[in-house]
């Protein structure tokens, strides 16, 4: 063994909380790099089907993370996301049967082409290996995570909240032994301990593990960038918003906005920003419908000229993603004005434009950078199962590998398979 080699793999010594799982994943993704699609959907279906057997199991676990939340303070935007009920398992249910419908990702040919000398090549899709997700306290990710990471040929290590470790441990032992039952390997899925430390062993298993990826707060995102040495594909905060264009229809912006900000304000592509052009004759209607909706408004002087509920708004208001009933309002010149906002608070997630001009749109869509554009459509509809593709396990706000949804396909990276017969260089 050579010294490059025994410097790029951790001493699991040196991972006392994590390194069990670790090499277990590691062994485990060796095996379903190479299991056929049948195996690892038979796997899916029989984990849906043992969430919905279990459904009392995981309620009464989630319950007791629900009520020790409350008692700590826990604002209500993050309890709703911390909730369970029947619904909601049986909606995770429902998404990893949803995976069971879409293409498996491994084996596909991105590319190929036979060379001048008579090379066949192949640029192959191949599972990432092993993938640590870290995240906050929606245990609906500990599901969709799973579920992405097993059907794209990877095995997952998992680290949730101390707030929904009960509920997570639930449901990873759901899902493990149901796994196991369909003859997946034993350390496909594993719940790593919700601490601090965990995630410090997680970022530096170097040779381990193949990629993290955070799902959650900007602390928690900053956090895992600044320190990880393993590679991290890095989903973002949704400091979204929506430019209503001096052409567009009154009605149509009304919806549009009225959708983006009060559907569900505790998710990433909430609306969080109302960027309204000076010489469109519906601020007062969108800033009204808003107000009526339960939204409390910080704006702009001119947003609070034009309605009496709307409070100062100042740089914070401009850089906060609420979670909550709460809008930052700009009137602005012009488009070029809203994009130079946009530029300068965005976070590069979902960016929305109603208008009825086509020069609008263009200039709009071409002058925004953010992994997902809407056109007359509400910035809730920047979801992987929104796209079809399945279940997500988060908005991907970085450039490098993947953008947006990250689904099956951007669980995978490529090989290059060279065949040739008896070529030599």
């Amino acid at each position: 063994m050579t010294a490059e080699y025994i410097a790029r793999v951790p001493d699991v010594s040196a991972l006392p909380l994590i390194g069990a799982a670790a090499l277990q994943a590691r062994a485990a993704a060796r095996v379903l790099r190479t299991l056929p699609t049948q195996t690892k959907d038979a796997a899916l279906l029989a984990m849906a089907d043992a969430l919905v057997a279990h459904t009392e199991d995981v309620l009464a676990a989630n319950a007791a993370d629900v009520e020790t939340a409350r008692a700590g303070g826990t604002p209500e935007s993050v309890l709703d996301r911390l909730r369970l009920d029947a619904d909601r398992v049986a909606g995770t249910a429902d998404a990893l049967r949803q995976l069971v419908t879409l293409p498996d990702p491994v084996g596909d040919v991105v590319r190929g082409s036979t060379l001048v000398n008579g090379l066949q090549l192949r640029q192959v899709r191949v599972p990432l290996g092993v993938v640590g997700i870290v995240y906050e306290a929606r245990p609906n990710v500990t599901v969709d995570a799973a579920g992405l990471c097993l059907k794209s040929g990877n095995a997952a290590l998992l680290r949730g909240s101390a707030s929904a470790y009960r509920t997570n441990e639930a449901l990873v032992a759901v899902l493990t032994e149901a796994a196991e039952k369909t003859g997946l390997p034993a350390g496909s899925i594993a719940l790593l301990p919700a601490d601090r430390a965990s995630v410090g062993e997680l970022l530096h298993a170097r040779g381990l593990v193949d990629v993290v990826i955070p799902r959650g707060g900007a602390a928690l995102i900053q956090r895992v960038v600044t320190e990880s040495t393993v590679p991290v594909i890095e989903t973002g905060v949704g400091n979204c918003h929506v430019y209503v264009d001096a052409s567009a229809d009154g009605a149509m912006a009304e919806a549009i906005v009225l959708n983006a900000k009060t559907h569900r304000v505790s998710v990433c592509n909430s609306a969080e920003s109302l960027l309204v052009h000076a010489d469109s004759p519906h601020l007062g209607r969108l800033l009204t419908a808003l107000v009526d909706a339960g939204v409390t408004l910080h704006g702009d002087d001119a947003a609070q000229a034009a309605h009496p509920a709307v409070v100062p708004a100042t740089d914070e208001d401009w850089a906060t993603e609420y979670l909550s009933m709460d809008m930052a309002v700009r009137v602005v010149a012009d488009l070029p004005t809203a994009l130079d906002h946009i530029a300068t608070w965005g976070s590069g997630h979902s960016e929305a434009i109603v208008a009825d001009s086509a020069t609008a749109i263009a200039d709009f869509t071409a002058g925004v950078d953010a992994a997902a554009v809407l056109v007359n459509a509400s910035t809730r509809f920047t979801d992987g199962g929104e796209f079809g593709f399945g279940a997500e396990i988060g908005i991907s706000t970085q450039k490098l590998h993947a953008r947006g949804p990250l689904g099956l396909p951007e669980l995978t990276s490529t090989t290059y398979v060279v065949t040739g017969s008896g070529h030599t260089r």
